[in-house]
């Protein structure tokens, strides 16, 4: 019996942050490459560094809070809680709302930098999802033998 082989698919940057412990320097930065838009662009340079410097010196949770206000510059963290051993971390756009009428999105863990990361890459992935559009474009395939001709009758 034959099984059919298919190339493994990267975990995505949510599950890598499921299944971490903790936050370590190569998970940041394959968080970085993944979900940051506006982080490799060279305007931001001296934010960037700043970031660069936070995960030098293993600073994660300030490396996360630097990271989602370079790249969510309207969103803000509207809470932060620890709760049975987990931190649960709620970031919204509209902080002076009511929790019932507010739309956040929340990251929980057991590690403090990667609720925050996982709610920042959950932002990340409806950003990018709004972005889309509705309607999927199909790029029409042209026949070879296909001419285009001209049918008009000019007399």
């Amino acid at each position: 019996m034959t099984a059919a082989l298919r190339p493994l698919d990267p975990p995505s940057p949510a599950e890598q942050l499921r299944k971490a412990h903790a936050m370590t320097r190569p998970l940041m930065l394959d968080i970085i490459g993944h979900a940051c838009r506006r982080f490799p662009s060279l305007g931001q340079s001296e934010r960037t560094a700043r970031v660069m410097r936070l995960i030098d010196s293993e600073a994660w949770t300030d490396a996360a809070l630097a990271l989602m206000e370079l790249e969510l510059p309207l969103w803000r963290v509207r809470r932060i809680a620890y709760d049975e051993g987990e931190w649960h971390c709620a970031l919204s756009r509209e902080r002076e709302l009511p929790d019932w009428l507010d739309a956040a999105v929340e990251g929980c863990h057991g590690d403090l930098a990667i609720a925050l990361i996982s709610a920042f890459v959950e932002v990340q992935a409806l950003a990018a999802e709004a972005s889309r559009p509705s309607v999927p474009s199909v790029r029409q395939a042209l026949d070879p033998r296909y001419e285009p001709l001209a049918c008009d009758n000019f007399r």
